[in-house]
């Protein structure tokens, strides 16, 4: 047996209960009137607006006091090297969203232009996203299909699509949906909504990612064998375009097959190379920016695409477009969809700026994070760039190479892709889509890895697994927009299912302490005689208000409703006695003596003098709730049990107070700061097992 380690302690003071506590605390009254909140919200002084402006934006309050020497170096190599990493990654996630690529371009400009200057994490690099890049896709593709831009082409006498004012379609569909997506999250941050990333658990994250990843896979077949297919839209889009491209598999255009197999095995034998060599090398290889030069320059030399019929690129336009606004028309039509792209880019953002901030000891405000995120989409939708969140490679490559400031990091690399964008021009229009293909299948396929996260969430909560699991067949079954709102509705549905069915317990005594645990986990404690404790390990509201009622009943064993028909019966019984006590009396209605009368024992014995409800684990009442105790209260004193209350939070005894529960018999008295001053509070009262009846003479 383990030895008891501590020190003794003696607490001397008197049973508290919450009127006594409120006295001796000198309670204030917490109801502030919402005139004066208003007051409060809209006041200003100079401290004030000074907090804000340093809230708002971050870059004033530590560029002031940016290290150079400590710091300056690393962040410009991981500036540099982030930059040019980001060229090949840009233009594959605007094949992704199915757009010319120097829209993906205009993501890593624009965007982290604005970001360093309003965002609060100090290594999070932002620009195009994966997922956000196929959500754009499957809008494009229900907002633009290729059956609305079929052309007759005299050459090859059938129709075929018009890619031009396709692109030109879906681009503004794109800049719609990404400037919109911005202000969703702008006005979130405003109201201070940054908690909404609770509801992305890290389940739900990983089984949606995991998902996606197939219809990014799914999404690259035709550039990967060549084929062209109808594609679909919608519930089971994904299934559908799979048995669409099967029945196109057999015309597999094989040159453009072995470009993509040569490019993934050169891809994944450089990038283990690269792992190894990476403790040996000052800074990471660009392995994406070599294929992407290597194979542009193989694909010029021979002649790929008139050669073999090799899809390429195409030109790049040079320089920056003016800030314009999308159709109107459009808004209605992507507004669901800008709130999906809205979420999911936030919660990923986030999600990767509190590792980085818990690794390395500071802290992001989500809100802020919030606000930065869609000022950063806003202002590139004004400039026709695709929607953007937290780039996982860019941000793991300024960590990495020594970055320690978003400032100097992100400004670089700004300047690397506005180089680029400037230069690149006709330079990449001989790059193979096979290639960028492979680049896609190359980033994404690490996702698939998290299949490992079943069994052990299987070992750890199986609640999450299915969670993992409903996510991961929802994005599979469902786009990934449709998914997203299917996966949080069930994510929410196992929290209510599990306050539904929490656990009861009864309590007893540590012998010799003031601490209660429950019978079944504990072998050494004691009940207290005369006093039924009572917990729910959840919280007490509509959903559970009538279990808690049931399972007190169950576990105390008192049927309330049949102790009161036997004490009814129990009462005529007493009634008729005591009538024929009265016959014996004289004709002159003379008091002759009193009389005892033996009445049947108590019929329910075991009957407790007191019910402890332990309000400890309730973190919040609802009305329902508040009632539910209310009517705990009123039946279990029909049969002469009281009933006191332990454990309240501040915010639940507001909740009561609100809600009714206080009234002339029930005060605050009745509510107790702990178990042990209710215990205390009750202790055995001597009760007679017979009933003295007088006849009195009137």
């Amino acid at each position: 047996m383990m030895a008891i380690r501590g020190m003794d302690y003696v607490i001397h003071r008197r049973i508290l209960d919450e009127e006594t506590v409120d006295e001796i605390g000198a309670k204030f009254e917490s109801n502030i009137p919402l005139s004066e909140k208003v007051k409060r919200a809209l006041r200003c002084s100079v401290p004030r607006l000074k907090k804000c402006l340093l809230q708002r934006f971050p870059l004033i309050k530590w560029l002031p006091h940016y290290p150079i020497r400590e710091t300056a170096i690393g962040d410009l190599i991981s500036g540099i090297n982030g930059g040019i990493m980001q060229i090949p990654l840009s233009i594959a996630y605007a094949m992704i969203a199915a757009v010319p690529p120097v829209f993906g371009l205009y993501a890593a400009f624009y965007p982290m232009l604005v970001y360093f200057i309003f965002g609060t994490s100090h290594h999070l690099i932002i620009g195009g996203y994966t997922v956000l890049a196929l959500m754009m896709r499957g809008l494009g593709d229900r907002l633009a299909p290729d059956s609305d831009f079929m052309i007759w082409d005299n050459e090859t006498n059938s129709s075929v699509v018009d890619t031009v004012s396709q692109d030109a379609k879906r681009v503004q569909v794109v800049v719609a949906v990404t400037l919109l997506s911005g202000l969703f999250q702008i006005l979130l941050g405003l109201v201070q909504f940054g908690v909404m990333v609770t509801y992305l658990s890290e389940p739900l994250v990983r089984g949606y990612t995991t998902g996606a990843t197939f219809h990014i896979f799914m999404s690259q077949f035709g550039n990967i064998f060549g084929v062209t297919y109808v594609r679909h839209n919608g519930p089971l889009m994904l299934p559908k375009n799979f048995i669409e491209f099967l029945f196109v598999l057999h015309v597999t255009h094989i040159p453009t097959l072995v470009v993509f197999v040569v490019a993934m095995v050169g891809l994944v034998v450089a990038k283990r190379v690269s792992e190894f060599l990476s403790k040996k090398l000052p800074v990471p290889v660009p392995v994406e920016l070599l294929a992407v030069i290597i194979s542009t320059l193989v694909s010029w030399k021979l002649n790929l695409n008139e050669s073999y019929k090799i899809a390429v690129v195409g030109n790049i336009p040079s320089g920056l477009q003016p800030p314009s606004l999308p159709p109107t028309s459009l808004i209605g039509e992507v507004i669901g969809d800008a709130f999906a792209m809205a979420v999911v880019g936030y919660g990923m953002a986030i999600s990767l700026g509190q590792v980085f901030a818990l690794k390395h000891g500071y802290k992001v405000d989500s809100n802020q994070e919030l606000i930065a995120l869609g000022l950063s989409n806003a202002v590139g939708g004004l400039f026709q760039s695709i929607a953007i969140s937290g780039s996982i490679p860019r941000s793991l490559v300024n960590e990495s190479t020594g970055g320690k400031s978003q400032v100097l990091a992100g400004a670089v690399s700004a300047i690397v892709i506005l180089i680029a964008l400037f230069s690149i021009g006709s330079l990449l229009s001989d790059l193979p889509k096979a290639v960028l293909a492979a680049i896609i299948f190359v980033n994404v396929t690490g996702t698939l890895k998290q299949f490992h996260d079943i069994p052990a969430l299987w070992k750890t909560s199986k609640v999450d697994m299915f969670i993992w699991l409903a996510t991961f067949i929802f994005i599979l079954l469902l786009n990934p927009d449709l998914g997203l709102p299917a996966a949080i509705g069930f994510s929410m549905l196992t929290v209510i299912f599990r306050t539904q069915r929490p656990k009861y317990s009864l309590l007893g005594q540590v012998q010799g302490t003031d601490i209660y645990r429950p019978f079944e986990n504990y072998s050494q404690v004691k009940a207290v005689p005369g006093i039924v404790i009572f917990r729910s390990s959840a919280t007490l509201y509509f959903a559970n208000a009538d279990m808690y009622k049931n399972a007190l009943s169950k576990k105390s064993g008192l049927d309330v409703h049949k102790i009161l028909a036997t004490k009814k019966k129990q009462e005529a019984k007493r009634q008729k006695l005591q009538k024929e006590n009265a016959k014996r009396t004289n004709g002159e209605g003379k008091e002759e003596g009193g009389v005892i009368i033996d009445v049947d024992p108590e019929p329910f014995p075991s009957i407790p003098r007191a019910i402890i409800l332990d309000l400890s684990p309730v973190n919040f009442l609802d009305t329902v709730g508040v009632k539910a105790l209310q009517n705990i209260y009123r039946d279990y004193g029909k049969i002469g049990i009281e009933v006191l209350l332990a454990g309240c939070q501040t915010g639940v005894m507001d909740q009561l107070k609100i809600g009714g529960y206080f009234s002339d018999k029930v005060t605050k008295s009745c509510v107790f700061s702990t178990i042990h001053d209710a215990v205390l509070y009750c202790q055995p009262v001597r009760r007679t097992a017979e009933v003295i009846l007088w006849s009195v003479n009137m």
